[in-house]
Order: C-alpha cells, then sequence, then structure tokens
C-alpha cells in the first residue's frame, strides 16, 4: 500500500463544533467511544468507502471490512499506508494503540492484532467517525463529468 502525501486540515475547536454533530464531535475530537451496535455501518454490506466524517479523506474500502461480533465496524487493513496514524493509548489502564485519520487526527478506534488474514489486524472503528460512499455513487458522479 503506498502512501499518497496528504495536506494537514487544521481546524480551530468553534470550526470542528460547527461542521460535526454533537456525537461526532464528541468521538473524532475528544476520543470517545460510541456504544456498540448502536452506530452506523455496522450491517453495511455495499461495496464502497469509508471516509472520515471531520475531513472526506479515505480511510477504508469496503473489501477490508469484516464482521468482528464486537458491535463495531471492523477491517483488517486502511486503504493505505497513509490513511490512518497509530499511537499507543495508555487510558484507563489499558494498553493499546488508537486509530487516527492522517489528515486532521480524528479519533477513529483502536486496532487490535486479532483480525483475519492477511494482515491478522482488527481495526475496530466508530461508525460515527466515518462516512459512507458506495461505488455506485461515485461511478454515477464519474459518468455526469
Amino acid at each position: 500500500m503506498d502512501a499518497p502525501s496528504r495536506a494537514k486540515v487544521v481546524k480551530s475547536d468553534a470550526e470542528w463544533r460547527a461542521i460535526l454533530t454533537p456525537e461526532q464531535y464528541q468521538v473524532t475530537r475528544h476520543h470517545a467511544t460510541e456504544c456498540a451496535f448502536t452506530g452506523p455501518h455496522l450491517s453495511q454490506k455495499e461495496a464502497g468507502t469509508y471516509s472520515c466524517v471531520c475531513c472526506g479523506s479515505p480511510l477504508f474500502r469496503s473489501d477490508a471490512k469484516f464482521e468482528s461480533g464486537t458491535g463495531w465496524p471492523s477491517f483488517f487493513r486502511p486503504v493505505d499506508a497513509g490513511a490512518v496514524t497509530e499511537i499507543e493509548d495508555r487510558s484507563y489502564g489499558m494498553r493499546r494503540v488508537e486509530v487516527l485519520c492522517a489528515t486532521c487526527d480524528a479519533h477513529l478506534g483502536h486496532v487490535f492484532p486479532d483480525g483475519p488474514r492477511p494482515t491478522g489486524q482488527r481495526y475496530c472503528m466508530n461508525g460515527i467517525a466515518m462516512s459512507f460512499t458506495p461505488d455506485s455513487a461515485a461511478d454515477g458522479a464519474s459518468r455526469e463529468r
């Protein structure tokens, strides 16, 4: 996976509040977690791209999504190596790896080493931190040009 260069998106707290719902703001800007089995995209089966709800950067493709049984959308790899940033998270007395959008530093979720092949990774994401664009919508947009 090649990592395309991305311009960093930086906004003030007031700007983030103005463009996000209160729930999106809490999850993406304050590292909250949506309740299991409540967020969008958990049952999404359509082919398409999951993007950051804050900046629109592509994060994951549907062909890397799998059913983990955890209650959050799970993926075994990001769309490319530069899509996400992984940092150590020692909050709540645990040692985990937090996943952020590489473009705007939005909190997306955590990654665990118990996923399926070929990567063995489980990117356990907050559905509310992502938007979804079906491939059919992208195909229609390109035909209109």
